[in-house]
This record gives C-alpha cells, sequence and structure tokens, in this order.
C-alpha cells in the first residue's frame, strides 16, 4: 500500500441552493520531480504584493512536499481557488495518467513545431497542478492571483501552462496552441 498523500482541507463553500458552479480550470504541466511545499508558494505570492488566505492547517503541513490538495482565498468576500496536485506515484498516479492521455490525445491533431514542444512537456511531465475557479464569483483580482500561482510552479517547477477553452501558453505567456473546448 502506498503512503496516503496529505489533503490540506479546504473551508466551507458558500453556494446558494440548488446553484450549481460553472468552474473554470488551468493547469500547470511540471518535469520537475516533487512538487515545493505549499509554503514556498505562500511566499512567493506574498513577493508579488498578495495576501493569501489559507484555512486553518498544521503548520508542518505547509512544509510536506506530498500535499495534494489546498484552497485559496484572495478576498474573503469570495469563493477561494482550489488547488490540487497530481503525482506520477503515489496515490493519484492513474487520474494523472488519464489527464496526460486526454491532453496528448487532443494534441495529437496539431503538427506544427510548438504543438511538438507542448506535447514533450505533457509527456515528461512529472505532476499536474490544477486550478478551479468559480466562475460566477471570481474578479478581475481573482484571475490576477491565480495567474500569480500558474507562474509560481511555471517557473519553478519547469511547467507549461494550460487554460482550458484556450490552450497552451509559453512561459512568455503567448498562447503557443490554441484550443477551444
Amino acid at each position: 500500500m502506498g503512503k496516503e498523500l496529505p489533503v490540506v482541507p479546504s473551508g466551507p463553500q458558500p453556494q446558494q441552493p440548488g446553484a450549481a458552479d460553472v468552474h473554470v480550470y488551468s493547469r500547470v504541466f511540471c518535469s520537475r520531480e516533487d512538487s515545493p511545499p505549499l509554503r514556498l508558494l505562500l511566499d512567493f505570492l506574498k513577493s508579488k504584493g498578495q495576501t493569501p488566505l489559507i484555512p486553518k492547517v498544521d503548520p508542518a503541513a505547509l512544509d510536506d512536499w506530498a500535499w495534494v490538495q489546498i484552497s485559496l482565498g484572495y478576498d474573503r468576500e469570495r469563493k477561494p481557488i482550489q488547488i490540487v496536485c497530481l503525482r506520477d506515484r503515489g496515490t493519484y498516479k492513474e487520474d494523472l495518467e488519464k489527464e496526460r492521455a486526454q491532453f496528448l490525445h487532443q494534441l495529437s491533431i496539431f503538427d506544427d513545431i510548438e504543438a511538438q514542444l507542448v506535447r514533450e512537456q505533457v509527456t515528461r511531465c512529472r505532476f499536474i497542478v490544477t486550478t478551479r475557479l468559480a466562475q460566477g464569483d471570481i474578479t478581475d483580482e481573482g484571475y490576477d492571483f491565480n495567474g500569480w500561482v500558474l507562474e509560481f510552479f511555471q517557473e519553478h517547477c519547469n511547467g507549461i501552462v494550460q487554460v482550458d477553452g484556450q490552450g497552451f501558453f509559453s512561459p512568455k505567456g503567448e498562447l503557443v496552441v490554441e484550443m477551444e473546448d
């Protein structure tokens, strides 16, 4: 039996009765061997002038390299951004393989050099960090906050960013493979 990865609990999610949220997903396909502990992400966000709101957790959990999930808020009046990490080993390995296969299949129709480079990155990725935003509740500040989260993993984990409904982006923020839903 593999080691169970710690799940950092998320706070309560306020939602109107009967309302189903539509979510926006973005991902970073990372080729670095291990994902960094959450404390490094929080420090990065603070260095960019952001104030991440985190749930009450054991401070030691923020130093764990094997984290799975956390909710980070950017505004007390808005729903937090859900961040999930799938790795190429451990409990969620199958989920990572399914995500990878899905994106490799979607990328198979492209034959340009940019798409080839993206396919290689997706194939080599060791973990995927996914962010989930409640589309009806997110503000421009929330999109900016999410952008800083994506940038952290892109820069520090040799990653490439993908946003649903848009496609894959270069490290300079340029759309290199356009993929609509």
